[in-house]
């Protein structure tokens, strides 16, 4: 695993040891990032939930993004994201949380241009959670959310007033990106 693109292109980034955490592959990695800049989002700043080992937010962050906050409930993910941003020379861009996602919902006080989502494909309250993030202050008008699952999940056409405006389909991996009504590009 490593940084595709940008200031960091080229550096690795470690991941966990425990099977059932899956980082984002590089080829994945690469068509999100593809994908988002063809709608010219804006960046910064950005939301890693559920960051296992931060390499979405690392991405972003090695592309242009100003500032980026991790979030895992996970201790050794939060310390293996805090390797990597040293590594990447990121560290000081950023912030890392040990918070469950709901909770960072009710806890983070800031909004994010960019917020990426990869939670475990087992996990059932991940469409509840991204509803909650489109319904929360962490995101606006000029907000998108990317939404990291498993084909078996089919994410609706909508959540508050965001719609999905492209899906990306790899393997078993799908990608839900969705931005506002009215703010295609």
């Amino acid at each position: 695993m490593r940084v595709i693109a940008g200031k960091a292109k080229g550096h690795s980034l470690k991941g966990p040891k425990e099977p059932h955490i899956r980082p984002t592959a590089d080829l994945v990695r690469g068509a999100i990032f593809s994908a988002l800049e063809s709608l010219a989002i804006n960046w910064s700043p950005t939301l890693d939930l559920y960051a296992g080992t931060g390499s979405l937010g690392i991405e972003a962050l090695s592309r242009g993004a100003e500032n980026a906050d991790f979030v895992d409930k996970n201790p050794k993910c939060c310390s293996i994201i805090k390797e990597n941003l040293q590594h990447t020379k990121f560290l000081e861009k950023a912030r890392v949380y040990r918070l469950e996602a709901r909770k960072a919902i009710r806890t983070l006080d800031k909004q994010y241009g960019l917020v990426f989502m990869d939670p475990p494909y087992s996990d059932q309250t991940a469409q509840t959670v991204l509803r909650e993030v489109a319904d929360s202050s962490l995101v606006g008008s000029q907000s998108t959310i990317v939404m990291e699952h498993s084909k078996k999940v089919q994410p609706e056409a909508s959540y508050g007033n965001f719609q999905i405006m492209k899906s990306l389909h790899h393997g078993d991996t799908c990608v839900s990106i969705f931005q506002q009504e009215g703010d295609q590009n």
